[in-house]
C-alpha cells in the first residue's frame, strides 16, 4: 500500500521510453499560436492580461537593468504554473514532482544570476559575504556562514517546490483512499470526506499557483542583489 502511493511520482514511460518529456511540452498546447491580429478571441484576451500581470508582479522589486530578463521570468512563471496545475487533473504526471528537473531549473538560473553580478559588480557581489561592521574575530565565521547560505538557494528552491507539490498529492490520494473505503461501511462519514478533499483541491490549487509565483520571484529578488 505504501508504494502504491508513490507510484504516481514515478517517471512514465512506454515501451521503455520516457515520456516525461511529452509531459513537459504539452502545457505549450494550450497557448494559442501568434497570429496578426492584436486580440483575436476572449481566450487571447485573458492570456495576455495574465501575462501582463505576471510580468508587472515579477519585475516590480527589480531595476531597468533586469528587465532584460522579462521574457526567462515570465515564460518561466508561465511554464511551472500550467504544469503545477496540470498535475492536479486525474491519470496526470507532475513533472514538477521530480527534484532532478527542478533542480535543472534552479541551479542554472541562480547560476546566471550569481555571474551576472560577479561580471557587472565583482566587489557588491563578494560584499554580500561579509557583513558592514563585522567584528574581526566573527569575520572567517560569517563568511562561511553566508558562503553556504549563498550556495545553498538553488536546492532550497529545487526542495520547496518539490516537497509541496508531493505533500499535496500525497495526502489528496491518502483522503481519496479513505473516501472509496469507507463509503460502503460508513457513508457520513465518508461524505465529511469528500468535503476534505473538496476543500483539500481547492487549497492545492491555491498552492501549486503560490509555489510557481515564489519559485519566480526569489530567482527574481537573487537577480536584483546582483544588478
Amino acid at each position: 500500500m505504501n508504494l502504491s502511493f508513490f507510484d504516481q511520482f514515478m517517471s512514465p514511460s512506454l515501451l521503455g521510453i520516457p515520456l516525461v518529456l511529452i509531459s513537459m511540452l504539452f502545457p505549450t498546447l494550450l497557448f494559442p499560436s501568434p497570429n496578426n491580429r492584436w486580440i483575436s478571441n476572449r481566450y487571447s484576451t485573458i492570456q495576455l492580461w495574465f501575462l501582463n500581470l505576471t510580468t508587472k508582479q515579477l519585475l516590480t522589486p527589480l531595476n531597468k537593468k533586469g528587465h532584460k530578463w522579462a521574457l526567462i521570468l515570465t515564460s518561466l512563471m508561465t511554464f511551472l504554473l500550467t504544469i503545477n496545475l496540470l498535475g492536479l487533473l486525474p491519470y496526470t504526471f507532475t513533472p514538477t514532482t521530480q527534484l532532478s528537473m527542478n533542480m535543472a531549473l534552479a541551479f542554472p538560473l541562480w547560476l546566471a544570476t550569481l555571474l551576472t553580478g560577479l561580471r557587472n559588480q565583482p566587489s557588491a557581489s563578494l560584499g554580500h559575504l561579509l557583513p558592514e561592521g563585522t567584528p574581526t574575530p566573527l569575520i572567517p565565521a560569517l563568511i562561511l556562514i553566508e558562503t553556504t547560505s549563498l550556495l545553498i538557494r538553488p536546492l532550497a528552491l529545487g526542495v520547496r517546490l518539490t516537497a509541496n507539490l508531493t505533500a499535496g498529492h500525497l495526502l489528496i490520494q491518502l483522503i481519496s483512499t479513505a473516501t472509496t473505503t469507507l463509503l460502503p461501511i460508513m457513508p457520513m462519514v465518508s461524505i465529511l470526506t469528500v468535503i476534505i478533499l473538496l476543500l483539500l483541491t481547492i487549497l492545492e490549487v491555491a498552492v501549486a499557483m503560490i509555489q510557481a509565483y515564489v519559485f519566480v520571484l526569489l530567482l527574481s529578488l537573487y537577480l536584483q542583489e546582483n544588478i
